[in-house]
Formats: structure tokens, sequence, C-alpha cells
């Protein structure tokens, strides 16, 4: 079974990202600020699980943003 990897749409609280999986190495990360993180993580979680990548997430506060930061291990 082969995963194909492109740019891939996700929408939290209303906001749509795109993020190019094939070129997301281990050790990268990306940031979504959102007003509430655990149901943001709920959002995301089906994305990560069909990648079957290995990711941790941390809740955080970037420049008086709150949000998820997203990193492959």
């Amino acid at each position: 079974m082969h995963l194909y990897l492109r740019v891939t749409k996700m929408q939290v609280e209303k906001v749509r990202y795109e993020i190019n999986w094939k070129n997301f190495k281990v050790g990268y990360s990306f940031f979504i600020p959102c007003l509430d993180p655990p149901n943001a993580l709920k959002e995301i979680t089906p994305t990560l699980k069909r990648l079957k990548y290995k990711f941790v997430h941390k809740i955080v506060l970037e420049d008086g943003v709150q949000g998820i930061r997203v990193w492959r291990v």
C-alpha cells in the first residue's frame, strides 16, 4: 500500500492550512494558532494518523499567540 504524500488541506477553527507533507522532514514543525487547543488537536489528529508519521505536539504561547506546535519525530 502506497501513501501518496502531497499538499494536504486541514481546517482548524474554520481556518484552512496547507502543508506539503512530502517536504515535511523529521525535526520540522508547524504552529497552528487557536483559541481552543484541545479541540484544535482533535481536528488535526485524523490527518496526522492517516500519514502514519510520528508526531509530538505541545500547547504553546508564541509571540503572545496561543496555539499548538506540532513536530515530526
